[in-house]
């Protein structure tokens, strides 16, 4: 048995993700390499895929568990089991990984085929139908569980858009009520009428934002025009300050009115007073010398 695996990281929940992942028969409406799945029942399937020639083969169900595992194993054609398990990696983000083991055709010179690199160019394509896959989830509107309400189906690597579907696959899709003409106008209907909201949506932001930054703009144009006026005023103020003094007449002062000219003593406050000649007698009353016949001091501090 060979064995290959792949893994994609979904931008959506992993609900969603587990639900359109097991609308099976609507993989060749996105994906490259499968060109058929048809039910026979709510078990059973047919497969048809074409990776570098086509192999065809009948599946059967096993090890389903909602929103997180499916499985499936073959009971006629090509030999081959597989599991895809979905994780929850946030609550808007599902990581999908893939795993198919699968028995060569034609024995050893399948087992060489594989050796040369057929299993490889498989992994490859896988790879790319699950990025597929993954941007018809992100493309369909949040929370919708049917593919058909995706914009991404019928892409031009899918097997559908190609024309590389088998006929039982279109007599399948045909009995779809999605797929009838009336629902297929009504759907590419509305998918352009939201392309165009989506459209405008887009041209509005992009107006938001040119108005923001114009704003933005006109802000830091005042703010700087306003600052240059008042640097402009402070440097007329400073040079007429200057311009006057320049003009003004220089006055010398006259000691008589100078505080060290009055003071008698330099420092002393009441140095206006002369001093008497007995000052030495009582340094408390030497510049109010004391009278003899005097009933009233000469001076009185005043009352507290």
């Amino acid at each position: 048995m060979v064995e290959n695996s792949a893994s994609v990281i979904v931008k959506a929940p992993v609900h969603q993700v587990y639900e359109l992942f097991t609308h099976f028969n609507d993989f060749p409406k996105f994906m490259s390499f499968v060109e058929e799945v048809t039910y026979y029942d709510d078990e059973r399937s047919h497969w048809v895929v074409h990776v570098g020639r086509r192999y065809e083969w009948d599946a059967v169900n096993e090890d389903w568990i909602p929103d997180q595992q499916v499985g499936w194993r073959s009971f006629n054609g090509l030999q081959n089991s597989g599991k895809v398990k979905f994780r929850a990696l946030g609550p808007e983000r599902t990581g999908v990984d893939v795993y198919i083991q699968y028995e060569p055709p034609f024995g050893a010179l399948g087992q060489l085929g594989e050796t040369l690199g057929v299993g490889s160019y498989f992994t490859t394509v896988l790879e790319r139908d699950l990025q597929h896959f993954a941007h018809m989830v992100e493309d369909a509107p949040p929370g919708s569980l049917d593919p058909m309400s995706s914009h991404y189906l019928f892409h031009g690597e899918s097997a559908a858009k190609k024309g590389s579907v088998t006929p039982k696959q279109l007599e399948a899709m045909s009995h779809d009520p999605m797929m009838s003409p009336e629902a297929l106008a009504e759907r590419q209907t509305r998918i352009e009428h939201e392309s165009q909201e989506r459209q405008q949506r887009e041209a509005e932001l992009v107006e938001a934002e040119r108005q923001r930054l114009e704003r933005e703009r006109q802000i830091i144009t005042e703010r700087r025009q306003i600052l240059a006026r008042e640097a402009e005023k402070r440097r007329r103020e400073r040079q007429e300050r200057e311009e006057a003094l320049r003009r003004s007449p220089r006055i010398v002062p006259d000691p008589y009115y100078t505080h060290a000219a009055r003071a008698r003593v330099l420092g002393d406050r009441d140095g206006r007073r002369a001093r008497v000649p007995n000052f030495t007698e009582d340094p408390m009353t030497s510049r109010y010398p004391l009278k003899s016949d005097t009933s009233t001091p000469p001076y009185s501090s005043p009352s507290p």
